[in-house]
């Protein structure tokens, strides 16, 4: 087998469970290990075929043991999303397998299809790409599940779990040097109820890292997207959630003013927001206050995709000045 990371190698139980699933002839004859996930270890597998040519999959394990406590939520939202997205215009990999309780695996483990296209983080061709990303998210919402099973062992339901918030006043993580006043205001701000909202189908972690694009080389402005990958988190909730989480992204990614473009890229796609400012700043600011206690976790993988300057100090920096500009914006 050409392994081109020491880290990517198959675990034998993990080997065993996929060949199950590969066509008579077939076998595992590379592997690669794709860099970017904060929760889960990813894979490419390379499967020779047996008229001698190659396709991919992709073999998501969860490793880390306090991830693996929550593997069976997870592995049992991503089967259902994947399956209801099948025939939609949202483009999405396709589920072959899953083992959430790691029955057969080392791990908790799901095998699905693999995407063309590349993460793109650069700030370079970032006006073109805004568009793309708030008409695919507007797409996504416009998705209305029909009665399955989200999980294991759970009666089909008309849509997938409620969304969670773990984030609460007491476990914000104020940046060292942010503004004080500034940050005690947004906190404030998620210390009241969620304000009411029309339900909608929910990625939960849309944001660059998760989509796929293919970019010409030569014609960047042509850019087009190819996969909205990792579904894990898919949940039922506002729409504004998921358009704070991705605003969010592009003020750390790309500066703090890309965060409200976005939410005004999502309208001019025909998304629909909260109708009041004060709700839309309860998504908003709750999403990034969310952000302050994974500064470093989110940081790591844009560096290893290709942005250094993105360190831990850098990003609590983006994120203050996002958080400052929300509030100011208030008034």
């Amino acid at each position: 087998m050409t392994n081109h990371d020491g880290a990517a190698a198959v675990r034998p139980l993990t080997r065993a469970w996929v060949s199950r699933y590969l066509e008579v002839g077939e076998r595992i004859v590379g592997t690669e290990a794709l860099h970017g996930g904060i929760t889960a270890e990813m894979r490419r597998l390379t499967i020779g075929t047996r008229g001698g040519g190659t396709r991919d999959l992709v073999l998501r394990s969860i490793v880390d043991p306090f991830y693996v406590g929550h593997a069976e939520d997870s592995m049992g939202r991503e089967p259902g999303a994947l399956t209801l997205l099948e025939g939609t215009d949202v483009p999405a990999p396709r589920l072959v397998a899953v083992d959430p309780t790691a029955a057969h695996c080392e791990y908790p483990s799901l095998l699905m299809t693999h995407l063309p296209g590349r993460t793109v983080l650069d700030d370079e061709g970032l006006e073109e790409r805004v568009p793309l990303l708030a008409r695919q998210l507007v797409a996504i919402h416009a998705l209305r599940p029909s009665p399955r099973p989200w999980g294991p062992g759970r009666n089909p339901q008309p849509r997938p779990p409620k969304y969670v918030t773990l984030t609460t006043a007491d476990t914000v993580v104020v940046p060292e040097g942010a503004d004080p006043a500034a940050w005690a205001a947004a906190i404030d701000v998620i210390r009241k109820p969620a304000p009411p909202y029309e339900g909608r189908f929910l990625h939960r972690d849309f944001q660059p890292g998760n989509v796929l694009f293919d970019v010409p080389p030569a014609r960047p402005a042509d850019a087009r997207i190819t996969g909205v990958v990792d579904w894990a988190g898919t949940s039922w909730g506002p729409a504004d959630l998921d358009v704070a989480h991705c605003s969010t992204n592009l003020a750390l990614l790309h500066g703090p003013e890309w965060g409200p473009r976005f939410a005004d890229a999502y309208e001019e796609a025909g998304g629909v927001l909260a109708a009041a400012a004060s709700e839309r700043l309860y998504w908003q600011v709750r999403d990034g206050l969310a952000c302050s206690e994974e500064v470093h976790l989110v940081s790591r993988p844009w560096r290893e995709a290709g942005r250094p300057e993105l360190t831990t100090e850098a990003v609590a920096e983006r994120l203050d000045a996002y958080v400052t500009s929300l509030m100011d914006a208030l008034g």
